[in-house]
């Protein structure tokens, strides 16, 4: 498809890391078809995420999410129909939804022009296959990047096979506590999960802590709510050196893992985002195959573990070590 200087819209609405999954497809269109417009429809929460992008033009928001809990609200149908009267101001050349779930799919076809997505066989969503004007058949035991690449170059003719290009361009961290915590060297740990099955023993956090300190490296934790906030001093109280940061936007910690000399964390969209930030990252993995959703960026990293089998302090370290003496002997900018 002869994309020209029309617009693509990539439908990809949430989580924080399959939004950074799909990132190297905006990459790829840009490079493909460097005078098309993208455009990418996501949730509020992690509209940061594409806004960082340097091929993406514009960024259209919804709000399923806090829509489902007040579905009859006014304010709700006037959010609804704003997004809408966005998606549907411009003629599309290509609408590509590479979430493959029913509520992308219908958000989909709030846009005008010709929809693609993943068929009945490869689709989260098998029903969501009915809802588009191509369909694709991609193979799930794919990595999440492969798959949303594949889907572009069905679409629009990309280069699905070339190295994925994350495109992101982070902010500076702004405000005094992130400029003394990060005065030096340091290390991020990304210690919380969305699932208990995720999470990874507090004496293996510490080792690694402890590990890093000895390196001379500080590790920085993040916490994304009240509760988890709470988990990570616990977990921090046996670390020397430890700063829990405190919460903030997409924005700023994007900045801050930017700047990490390393990043350690389990399967969840910070470690994913850190990666596509070019910070060397560990990724550990508890419950899921690390073949699907690894952790993949333009640094060097590295995904441990797996189903039911999560990885060792010592591996972790081993890792850890490995990525530090990579990025010792990469040559400096002059």
């Amino acid at each position: 498809m002869d994309t020209g200087g029309a617009r693509v819209l990539i439908v990809k609405t949430s989580s924080m890391g399959d939004v950074v999954h799909a990132l190297p497809l905006a990459s790829d269109l840009a490079r493909r078809h460097p005078q098309a417009r993208i455009d990418w429809l996501v949730e509020e929460s992690f509209a940061a995420i594409p806004r960082m992008h340097s091929n993406v033009d514009r960024v259209i928001t919804v709000a399923v999410r806090r829509w489902r809990r007040s579905p009859l609200s006014p304010a709700t149908w006037r959010e609804v129909r704003a997004a809408k009267d966005q998606l549907r101001a411009e003629r599309y050349a290509a609408v590509i939804d590479c979430q493959g779930l029913l509520k992308s799919a219908w958000l989909a076809r709030w846009a005008s022009g010709p929809r693609w997505g993943f068929d009945w066989s490869s689709a989260r969503e098998p029903l969501a296959a009915l809802l588009y004007t191509s369909v694709v058949a991609v193979p799930r035991d794919q990595h999440a990047i492969a798959r949303n690449r594949a889907l572009g170059h069905a679409a629009c003719g990309t280069d699905a096979a070339a190295a994925p290009v994350f495109g992101l361009i982070a902010p500076p961290a702004a405000g005094r506590p992130w400029a003394e915590a990060t005065a030096k060297p340091y290390a991020v740990l990304l210690t919380n999960a969305s699932r208990p099955t995720k999470r990874w023993p507090d004496q293996r956090w510490r080792a690694v802590a402890g590990a890093l300190h000895g390196r001379g490296l500080h590790p920085l934790l993040f916490a994304g709510s009240a509760a988890e906030e709470q988990d990570t001093r616990r977990r921090a109280a046996g670390m020397d050196d430890a700063w829990v940061a405190p919460r903030a936007g997409i924005d700023t910690v994007a900045a801050v893992l930017a700047g990490a000399r390393i990043v350690v964390g389990l399967d969840t969209g910070l470690s994913h985002l850190a990666a596509a930030l070019g910070a060397p990252t560990v990724g550990i993995f508890c419950d899921y195959d690390p073949g699907l959703v690894g952790i993949t960026g333009s640094a060097p990293c590295v995904s441990l573990g797996g189903v039911n089998a999560a990885p060792a302090a010592e591996a972790v370290v081993a890792a850890v070590d490995e990525l530090l003496a990579v990025r010792a002997a990469r040559p400096t900018s002059p």
